[in-house]
């Protein structure tokens, strides 16, 4: 096959697959159409099959949990290409506020990095300019990775307009601080999503793990009604369906599901204890 008409089939299955024009779209004009979005976590097993049963599930998104986590970045890389063929856009946290460390994950494929611990204005601002192309940003242009499922484009100024759109900055608030600093946090342009997460800052806040304690509520509110004001989805990770349903009829557009190991052991557990109730 002629390399012209090779690079013109793969384009037109990836633009089949992604209308708006790349995951990084799909994923923010989903959210901008009000859809609620549900991502299941990746925190160990870096695997393309994981992606299928994901894809399968009917998952809207994949999230990677690389602040905590230790991965193979073969394993990483390859799992990441599989959730882009599969039409799973990825978002994954940065271990580190490190211009390396965010360009490997965005040439990887990744097209959402999640900051931990946002608690400043500035720290946007340098996420920022690390995952935008000048004039928006300082990130430097590596095309043929898997951030164009290894095509090299023919339109390169074309390609880096498309890219600033593809990426997507999500501000990932836990701390007393970061809720103090929240409105200038929030009020960054560029900023494309707000997680909030509820275990850290219920430790924080003196109630460890009370995700529906008045305070909590309280400040989850106060946070939602800052990202309405601008228009920017805000998500987070729930206990239950009965408080994922108490914020999802408040406005909370997407979920950071649980991951791969929390799947294995609940079905595990469940299909022991089914047996066991037969011997009963």
């Amino acid at each position: 096959m002629p390399k012209s008409l090779f690079a013109q089939n793969a384009n037109e299955r990836i633009n089949a697959m992604y209308p708006q024009g790349g995951p990084g779209r799909y994923l923010k004009n989903r959210l901008k159409n009000g859809d609620l979005l549900i991502g299941a976590t990746l925190t160990e097993y870096a695997r393309p099959s994981l992606i299928k049963i994901y894809q399968q599930a009917g998952f809207d998104f994949v999230y990677i949990e690389y602040e905590h986590a230790y991965f193979d970045m073969t394993r990483f890389s390859d799992t990441v290409l599989s959730a882009r063929d599969n039409g799973l856009p990825v978002i994954a946290k940065t271990p580190d506020l490190e211009r390396q460390e965010v360009a490997k994950l965005l040439e990887s494929g990744v097209v959402g990095i999640q900051l931990p611990r946002t608690e400043h204005k500035h720290q946007v601002e340098e996420l920022l300019s690390y995952i935008k192309y000048p004039p928006s940003g300082t990130r430097a242009a590596a095309s043929g990775y898997g951030n164009s499922d290894y095509l090299k484009p023919t339109h390169r100024s074309q390609w880096l307009k498309d890219q600033n759109d593809e990426t997507t900055l999500v501000v990932h608030i836990e701390t007393n601080l970061g809720c103090e600093n929240a409105e200038e946090i929030i009020n960054v342009p560029g900023v494309d999503m707000v997680y909030i997460g509820l275990g850290d800052l219920s430790i924080e806040m003196g109630y460890p793990d009370d995700k529906n304690h008045p305070a909590i509520v309280e400040m989850m509110s106060h946070l939602l009604n800052l990202c309405k004001k601008k228009n920017i989805p805000m998500g987070t990770t729930s206990s239950d369906t009965t408080q994922a349903r108490f914020w999802i009829e408040r406005g909370v557009k997407f979920f950071e599901g649980p991951h791969e190991m929390e799947f294995i052991k609940e079905s595990s557990s469940n299909f022991v204890e089914s047996y066991r109730r037969i011997e009963d």
